[in-house]
């Protein structure tokens, strides 16, 4: 994976448009840093406080997977300074991802942190959910908003085997920590025909009979496509028809108010309102029209699209003695770069090299 100071744009893309310099924003919008060449504006960053895991989960993590050393992290500081900036501009809601986000020493103080820089309206988590049943009640004290807990498979044999290390008692005891703790929850389920092809309606269940949302994610093409089988596609069609199959007709969610919270789109049953089922289809229903999402690596990377490898370094910008002028225009350069969308294959090709693991999704 590169990481560039200037934003790399391919020869085939049309030019970014002509923007003020940053800095130099004055009588104007400052969050016009945060829009793009195709007028998507920014208001939703996730960001990876680690990218180590206490689980190895096959279609995440390469077995050669090498950890950054710890000196190379973003200290809690440096985060607060990069959140700081990316509020002032306009970012109102941060996912933090991992790795796994809990094996981040000190996360519950983050979280904290976190919820107290000025602008920021909403924390959230995606989490494997292994060390919620400690962990849920004082995140949500320190102000976490809603967390989601992947959980590919109810089958305890399969979970072993797809997280190759993780207890799926714990991920179950974590995730009813977090209801009781008041926080939203959401399942993610990568769909994987020989994982769960024949658990969605399980998953499904699960997720209704606590009163929550389950969503289903395509697989994506990263690391190259080295841990990608196209033999193995769920659709977002073929996890309808089987929600329909079971349960009766789908109707499209309302939109919910507000910006776009994330890639996820909804469907409820017809019969019963209350029972909703989310998709991110990122393979063959594309929602890139609509991204108002970056991307920060536990190094400060800062992403612009998961699916391309260029990046813009913030933390060599803090280090550098950049300060908040240096970080608006390392920004302002990287959204004016975002490209209209993914390259991923259905057949494995398109994607980065940098492993989801690095990324937290």
């Amino acid at each position: 994976m590169s990481v560039v100071r200037l934003p790399v744009v391919s020869s085939t893309s049309p030019p970014p448009a002509a923007r003020a310099h940053p800095a130099a924003i004055v009588d104007g919008d400052p969050r016009d840093a945060l829009v793009d060449r195709f007028a998507r504006r920014v208001s939703y960053l996730r960001l990876s406080l680690t990218d180590r895991c206490n689980y190895r989960c096959t279609y995440c993590m390469p077995d050669d997977a090498a950890f950054r050393p710890r000196a190379d992290l973003l200290t809690f500081e440096e985060i607060v300074d990069v959140l700081g900036v990316f509020a002032e501009l306009g970012v109102r809601r941060v996912r933090l991802t991992g790795g796994e986000p809990t094996v981040r020493n000190g996360v519950v103080d983050l979280v904290a942190r976190v919820a107290a820089v000025p602008g920021i309206d909403e924390v959230v988590m995606t989490s494997n959910g292994h060390r919620l049943p400690e962990l849920a009640a004082p995140l949500a004290t320190a102000g976490l908003r809603a967390v989601n807990v992947s959980i590919d498979t109810l089958d305890p044999a399969r979970f072993a085997a797809v997280t190759r290390r993780g207890d799926l008692a714990r991920v179950v005891d974590g995730i009813d920590a977090a209801i009781a703790a008041g926080l939203e929850v959401k399942l993610n389920a990568v769909a994987l025909g020989d994982l769960n092809g024949d658990e969605i309606t399980a998953l499904c269940a699960f997720a209704w009979a606590r009163g929550i949302v389950v969503r289903f994610i395509e697989h994506m093409p990263m690391s190259g496509g080295a841990l990608f089988d196209a033999d193995r596609e769920v659709t977002a069609a073929a996890i309808r028809a089987a929600v329909e199959a079971a349960f009766g007709p789908l109707r499209p969610s309302p939109p919910r108010a507000g910006a776009p919270r994330g890639p996820a789109r909804y469907w409820h049953l017809a019969a019963d309102p209350g029972r909703e089922v989310g998709i991110i289809s990122a393979m063959t229903e594309h929602f890139c029209d609509d991204c108002n999402r970056l991307r920060v690596t536990a190094t400060g990377e800062l992403h612009a699209c998961l699916g391309h490898d260029d990046a813009i370094s913030l933390r060599d910008v803090l280090r550098a003695g950049g300060g908040r002028a240096g970080l608006v225009d390392a920004i302002a350069a990287s959204v004016g770069a975002k490209r209209a969308g993914h390259d991923f294959q259905r057949s494995g090709g398109g994607g980065p090299s940098k492993h989801m693991v690095m990324m937290g999704g």
